[in-house]
């Protein structure tokens, strides 16, 4: 099931992003996010509040977790986008612990997150992921996105990454 996360969520979602922080560091990274940077407990916190955190939960256990909402960053404006939208929901932070990888947990969150475009009105599905991040960019492909393009991109001063953007059409199922 996956369902807005509550509050007593937010304990299990920190972890899974330590976990997976923890296993880059061992094993070699592909997500570029950086500990007690990004993402953090702070990260899942602010999205609860603002009710875009969304979790993924099976056997009464988190499985994954995702923030969806209409932010783009600025680097977003630069990218040739072939499905103009006035509104758009983009994917931000999408984690399955390392545990949990390989069960479809992932293509089921992108494909909620369709679904939650359309209810939501929107045109289009965005995302951007970090470009050595080929897990996810297979994962996108795979289900039909389109990418869009690359930009470097100075998050929130911190942790300066090229980015490669990805989009969907959400009157096209997938």
């Amino acid at each position: 099931m996956i369902r807005k996360a509550t509050a007593a969520d937010i304990d299990s979602v920190e972890q899974s992003y330590l976990q997976l922080l923890d296993h880059e560091a061992l094993h070699g990274g592909h997500t570029n996010w950086v500990r007690d940077v990004y993402p953090t407990r702070a990260t899942a916190e602010g999205a609860l509040s603002e009710g875009t955190l969304f979790v993924l939960e099976e056997d009464g256990a988190v499985r994954g977790s995702m923030i969806l909402n209409q932010t783009q960053l600025p680097e977003y404006a630069g990218i040739d986008w072939a499905y103009p939208a006035q509104q758009v929901l983009v994917i931000h932070t999408l984690c399955i612990p390392p545990a949990q990888a390989g069960r479809g947990y992932g293509r089921a969150m992108v494909r909620f997150a369709l679904e939650e475009a359309a209810r939501q009105g929107c045109q289009a599905l965005r995302l951007d992921t970090y470009a050595g991040n080929e897990p996810a960019a297979g994962l996108y492909r795979g289900l039909g996105f389109r990418y869009a393009g690359r930009a470097e991109c100075d998050f929130q001063g911190l942790i300066t990454e090229p980015l490669i953007f990805f989009e969907y059409p959400v009157e096209m199922p997938l």
